[in-house]
């Protein structure tokens, strides 16, 4: 409640009253859009949701080519299906702009606000909602990745990382300064596995996010690895997490990197972990296309992506019998069920697992028969 006793998003607070509007379809749909921008932020939610949700509304305006208070469902079902079969987005990402969408007509449709009543004085209709649960996608299964999405065999693993390391030694043979971000993106990949990151988590390390693990001495001051812009819910700041360091060789590609090549970088004064050639911090864009390049030249699945790297960590740390307890908390999931989807086993390790558990059952059966 405002210090006039408005509250956030109201009509009032963004239409002088008793004055005729110049343009009043532009004007009190851009009030509309303001005030919902004051009603989401004092939810405190994070600017960027705030952003996107507002972005998705004027879409469907323009798409819709009608103002709120016109809109009606059959609006909804004709940009969805334009969504689904020309711009081909995935169920996810309908279901979000869909709920945006939902989200901005229970705002105006709130008696709180004042909404209805002003659309009704000067354009004699009002806003409804026109997004529900018969026209509107339904979060129906946990995993809603594409299928062809999975995690790195070991063998493709290493082929990726042995790739990475020869461009580094082709790039530097050449005598090219270009060994140096060869360089860093090798080691970035490496950390992001050894970690189980996902993109930004990786781009927003800094140097100082490495601790000691006082029940890991051999890891000396990389046994811990603090996660400070891990994946938010929506309209939540980013998650932070601290994950452990498992992995020997895990240190030792850390420092070679802070170490001896990092101090190369043009940028290397940045507290970011992976400086840029161009900047302090090394973009989404570049993990993306130097991933896409090296997977490509090591002749690996085009279904690999960034992400195939913490699912592999997930799957061969399983692999390995670490606890799903610990790999659930190393990836910050909230879920068991959320790290069963990520993990993708072999099935020669399936096939391992099942050996154990009969050759277990058969041992049981024949001791007891044995003491009987």
């Amino acid at each position: 409640m405002g210090g006039d006793g408005l509250i956030p998003g109201s009509a009032r607070l963004h239409l002088i009253d008793g004055l005729s509007l110049l343009r009043p379809d532009e004007q009190v749909f851009e009030a509309m859009i303001k005030g919902w921008r004051n009603q989401q932020l004092a939810r405190n939610l994070s600017l960027g949701y705030i952003n996107d949700q507002e972005r998705t509304v004027q879409a469907f305006t323009r798409h819709a080519d009608a103002m709120p208070w016109q809109w009606t469902p059959q609006h909804v079902d004709e940009w969805s299906a334009d969504l689904r079969a020309v711009h081909g987005c995935v169920r996810s990402t309908l279901r979000n702009y869909q709920g945006s969408v939902r989200q901005f007509c229970d705002f105006l449709t709130n008696p709180a606000y004042g909404w209805s009543d002003e659309c009704l004085r000067h354009f004699g209709t009002h806003p409804v909602q026109v997004v529900y649960d018969w026209n509107a996608a339904t979060h129906a299964d946990e995993a809603e990745g594409e299928p062809e999405r999975r995690a790195f065999t070991k063998p493709e693993l290493e082929a990726f990382f042995d790739h990475a390391d020869e461009e580094v030694l082709r790039v530097r043979g050449k005598g090219r300064k270009g060994w140096l971000p060869a360089f860093r993106d090798s080691a970035l990949f490496k950390v992001a596995y050894a970690y189980g990151l996902r993109r930004n988590e990786t781009r927003m390390l800094d140097l100082t996010d490495f601790g000691r693990n006082p029940e890991g001495r051999e890891f000396g001051g990389y046994g811990t690895l603090l996660v400070r812009y891990g994946k938010a819910k929506k309209g939540s700041p980013p998650k932070r997490r601290s994950v452990l360091t498992v992995w020997h060789w895990t240190p030792g590609t850390i420092e070679e990197w802070i170490s001896e090549v990092r101090p190369g970088m043009r940028h290397s004064t940045s507290r970011a972990l992976w400086p840029s050639e161009r900047g302090p911090r090394i973009g989404l864009q570049r993990l993306d296309s130097r991933f896409a390049a090296y997977r490509d030249a090591a002749g690996l699945d085009p279904a690999l992506e960034f992400h195939s790297l913490p699912r592999s960590y997930i799957t061969h740390l399983i692999e390995d019998g670490h606890d799903p307890l610990f790999v659930q908390q190393q990836v910050g999931h909230d879920h068991a069920s959320t790290t069963a989807i990520y993990t993708c086993v072999s099935s020669d390790f399936r096939t391992r697992s099942l050996r154990r558990v009969l050759d277990a059952t058969i041992e049981a059966a024949l001791r007891q028969g044995r003491t009987s």
